[in-house]
């Protein structure tokens, strides 16, 4: 049993209990499972995942939730505080994004599941607002872009047309993406920021392209959408990349990241009600009545509703403001601790994450040491690097100067270990001399193999 999560404090349920387990136990179980895993970011060392990481806050909100925890979104007679909610989250987000400097149509908007949700809506949208004019839509997407993208071009039947990026900044190549649009094209991706770097891509070119051609351009904000704005108005140089921007027709913003809500809610905004609705879905001659749905999930639980509606209403945009004014503070006190070592080097012009490699040495050596040091750093590939999206946690004091100080132990580590094999190389770095369909499929198998462990019980 050894491997399998908590197989040395806990029964292992293969079946339900005959007679079930006492509130207390179980509850004392959860507090135990909770606490243990609390440790792993609660110092402020681990890179993203956790945005807020106030525990105040997680109580605020898990009370919200329980008001309406068991309530189904879809029964609105029943519940029409979901409405106010979900209502007054979109228009929260829609002021956020610069909606007022949309002309000629009413911005909208979506609440769904998470970031790939938002994505996956976007892709269904351009796909059925433009599903009779072309035979097989594609959509143009950086290379840095999201791998829900992707995920959803596979699902909808939409061809995904991967644009390199600059290796200097980091941004999409502006000359691949017009020399590659053609008749099915029907939208254009940029990101604000990227996953990997932290860079925002050239959004008002992007948008000039997309008004040249009668396409839209869908921004992905997942991750800089609810700390770009405020990081703006600091005077922090952020281009723009909201509806502001001529040719922005779509925009996703995770209100569970940087929005500093619980898990399971972000929003897909639209600069117009014809495109929100065109991915809508209707039954109409169901034997079980008439059915609708704005969107891919049924039933959803009240509770999400309102604890994001709780978190925003709660900071207002002062609260957001001061968390954004300590992260990008504490990211350019991080960042400047890459730049004071010369065998490092910073990718693109970053703003809240960053991401930094090495042409001296392999950066998985500093990755090994630095996860000696409690460090749970993100790995990326082509060229291999690793990134730091810096939270609320790492705000904490004496975090910035922790990672100085590891940092600079991490880089002597690395020199003189370069000659070898990092450890950690082998999980996240590129493989040598570039993937091909062998490489691909080993990998598959590799992880598809992890995926099945995640949800399986070993044999007794």
């Amino acid at each position: 049993m050894s491997g399998f999560p908590y197989s040395e404090q806990f029964d292992i349920n293969r079946r339900l209990p005959e007679a079930g387990t006492d509130k207390e136990s179980v509850l004392s179980m959860l507090e135990t499972m909770s606490s243990t895993e609390n440790q792993t970011w609660e110092t402020g060392q681990c890179s993203g995942t956790m945005y807020c990481g106030d525990h105040d806050h997680y109580d605020f909100l898990n009370q919200a939730f329980s008001y309406f925890s068991y309530v189904n979104t879809l029964q609105r007679d029943m519940c029409p505080s979901a409405t106010k909610f979900e209502a007054e989250i979109i228009a929260m987000t829609l002021d956020l994004m610069g909606a007022d400097h949309v002309q000629d149509s009413t911005p909208v908007g979506l609440v769904t599941s998470g970031g790939s949700g938002s994505i996956a809506h976007a892709v269904l949208a351009y796909r059925e607002s433009n599903g009779a004019k072309v035979a097989r839509p594609n959509i143009i997407k950086p290379e840095t872009a999201h791998p829900a993208f992707s995920k959803a071009g596979h699902l909808f039947g939409v061809d995904m047309k991967v644009a390199p990026v600059d290796p200097v900044t980091t941004r999409v190549d502006l000359d691949w993406v017009k020399a590659n649009i053609d008749a099915n094209t029907v939208a254009l991706i940029g990101s604000a920021s990227n996953y990997g770097y932290g860079t925002v891509d050239p959004i008002q070119e992007l948008g000039a392209i997309a008004l040249e051609h009668g396409i839209g351009l869908h921004v992905d904000g997942c991750l800089g959408g609810f700390i770009l704005p405020f990081g703006r108005e600091l005077g922090y140089d952020i281009p723009a990349f909201d509806f502001s921007v001529p040719g922005v027709t779509t925009i996703s913003a995770d209100t569970h990241k940087y929005g500093y809500a619980l898990k399971g809610t972000s929003v897909l905004c639209f600069s117009s009600q014809a495109l929100r609705n065109s991915q809508y879905f209707y039954l109409t001659d169901w034997s079980g009545g008439k059915y609708c749905s704005p969107g891919m999930d049924g039933s959803r639980s009240g509770g999400l509703l309102a604890a994001t509606w709780a978190a925003m209403v709660h900071l207002g945009r002062s609260g957001y403001r001061r968390y954004a004014e300590a992260i990008f503070a504490t990211s350019a006190k991080m960042q400047e601790a890459v730049r004071s070592h010369p065998s490092l080097r910073i990718m693109g012009s970053p703003s809240f994450l960053f991401s930094f490699t090495s042409d001296e040495y392999d950066i998985y050596h500093v990755n090994d040491f630095l996860r000696t040091r409690g460090w749970r750093m993100n790995g990326q590939q082509y060229p291999n690097a690793i990134h730091m999206a810096v939270t609320r946690p790492q705000t904490q004091p004496g975090v910035a100067e922790r990672w100085t100080a590891d940092l600079a132990e991490a880089v002597g580590y690395a020199s003189t270990h370069k000659d070898q094999e990092p450890k950690s190389g082998a999980i996240y770095g590129g493989v040598a001399g570039g993937s091909n369909d062998e490489i691909d499929s080993i990998i598959k198998v590799f992880m598809a193999d992890m995926m099945d462990q995640q949800s399986s019980i070993p044999a007794p």
